[in-house]
């Protein structure tokens, strides 16, 4: 690979002599720019404004444009002078632990290759100090025209380097994060942690630019004279939808996707397990709680998210549907014993009405025999 910039690492009295390498390379699809009429080719071409001649790369150089539009001529022999101990040297001031460095500060990154054999031994003793003391320099450096700051660790046996942003080049992230309280409910986080224990870790090799591939397609069927299906539009965006219900078709479907069978289950059933147990818990919970790790409750118990706590609020949870069952059947048995009695009070009323009819036809029969035989004594 070719080297970028050559210069030493200084450790201490210790100076390493090395060379500076890329350590990435851009695989974008760049175009050109054409003239819509004919297809010919845009290009730009440098003019001076004072006698609106091109001027060629090699009589191009560098100026300061001042406050009042003046501009200061700095050659690279000005620039070459200024007395920075890091013009060709990679200075490290300190060593720290790699977590101490923000991701946001990462910048290009670079190898640092040993320039020559006699720097082998002190490349390699501070390739194993890195190594055994698992910590991260801190250096300054010069590259195009400026200082800036670096970040030494090691990649396999090989000494890298991130270029960093200084801290004051990181912006404040205000005015960023969603306004006003937003409460999660446990249930939604339960979901969210299965679904990112279900995704698990990716081999990094295996990722690959998907746009790209797809941008190299359409120039090879456009140079064949063919031409592509468009894809069908996403309409999935910019909806509002059900959070909830998302993650769980969220984790169905990544579960499916990864072909998980474990103890002889289907995909669906297996997909279906930790969801149907996450929106069980979600149906009993109120809406618009947040998570806490602990909290009292009236009459000085704690809750807790496991434990004897957990059991009590599920024996909590489950006595209202256990005391409401043995009230309706109560409600059922005595309903069933207040009709039963009903029944019998009527059927008794009614055998006691044929009993008086029957009484009452008797003594009328008898009444109408004593006046008939009071009548025929009387004729005699």
């Amino acid at each position: 690979m070719r080297s970028i910039w050559n210069g030493a690492i200084s450790f201490g009295l210790v100076s390493i002599p090395i060379k500076l390498v890329n350590a990435t390379e851009n695989h974008s699809i760049s175009f050109r720019q054409v003239h819509l009429a004919d297809g010919g080719r845009v290009r730009y071409r440098k003019v001076c404004e004072l006698d609106g001649e091109e001027v060629a790369a090699a009589d191009i150089g560098k100026a300061y444009e001042d406050a009042d539009g003046s501009m200061i001529p700095i050659t690279d022999e000005d620039l070459g002078s200024l007395p920075l101990p890091t013009a060709k040297t990679i200075e490290i001031v300190a060593f720290v632990p790699a977590d101490s460095i923000d991701p946001l500060q990462m910048d290009a990154a670079y190898y640092l290759s040993a320039n020559g054999v006699p720097a082998a031994k002190p490349y390699t003793l501070l390739r194993e100090a890195l190594k055994r003391s698992r910590k991260v320099a801190l250096a300054k450096y010069a590259l195009r025209g400026r200082e800036r700051l670096g970040m030494l660790r090691v990649v396999d046996d090989v000494i890298a380097m991130h270029g960093l942003l200084w801290p004051d080049e990181i912006r404040a992230p205000e005015g960023v994060a969603p306004e006003g309280d937003v409460a999660v409910r446990d249930a939604e986080l339960d979901l969210a942690d299965t679904l990112m224990n279900t995704l698990g870790e990716v081999d990094m090799d295996s990722l690959h630019d998907d746009y790209r591939e797809a941008v190299e397609e359409l120039i090879a069927a456009k140079a064949s004279g063919e031409t592509l299906q468009p894809a069908p539009p996403d309409k999935s965006g910019g909806k509002v939808i059900d959070l909830l219900a998302a993650l769980e078709s969220s984790v169905r479907a990544a579960q499916e996707a990864r072909g998980e069978d474990e103890g002889g289950a289907s995909d669906g059933e297996k997909a279906r397990a930790p969801v149907a147990k996450v929106t069980a818990l979600a149906d009993r919970k109120p809406s618009g709680t947040t998570r806490k790790s602990s909290g009292a409750k009236p009459g000085g118990r704690a809750s807790s998210g496991s434990g004897s706590g957990g059991g009590a609020r599920k024996s909590a949870a489950s006595s209202p549907k256990s005391s409401g069952a043995k009230k309706s059947t109560a409600t059922a048995d005595k309903g069933a014993a207040k009709k039963s009695a009903s029944g019998g009070r009527s059927a008794a009323k009614k055998t006691t009405s044929k009993a008086a009819a029957a009484k009452k036809t008797a003594a009328a029969k008898k009444q109408s025999g004593t006046k008939t035989a009071s009548r025929k004594r009387a004729s005699a």
